[in-house]
């Protein structure tokens, strides 16, 4: 019971820490996306703020809406943007790798 304990908790902070790489990809790519450093700086905050917005509304263990549906739209939004987002920077099997980790993490969290 202890093993199962530590192993479902284990796997809560690799899907915590995903989310937080799937925020870093976005910032990497929206400083890498613009011409001018304005235009940079503020792709960068724009698509981080707009993804941790739609994760706190649909997709946060404490979503404002709590809707399965709402949940996996966002976490597929978020997720195939930072995906998308190591290709744009140059890291194409990173971007493969990524998605991949994601599933069988949620897949462990959900059925572990």
């Amino acid at each position: 019971m202890m093993i199962s304990t530590i192993w479902h908790d284990a796997n809560l902070t690799l899907a915590f820490l995903l989310e937080l790489v799937a925020y870093g990809a976005l910032a990497w790519w929206g400083m890498h996306s613009g011409r001018s450093r304005m235009g940079k700086v503020l792709r960068a905050v724009g698509a981080v703020a707009a993804a941790a917005v739609l994760w706190a509304l649909f997709a946060a263990p404490a979503a404002t809406f709590h809707m399965v549906a709402l949940a996996v739209i966002t976490e597929i939004a978020v997720y195939g943007a930072a995906a998308t987002a190591f290709v744009r920077v140059g890291y194409p099997r990173v971007a493969v790798a990524f998605p991949v980790v994601v599933v069988v993490n949620m897949l462990l969290v959900h059925f572990t």
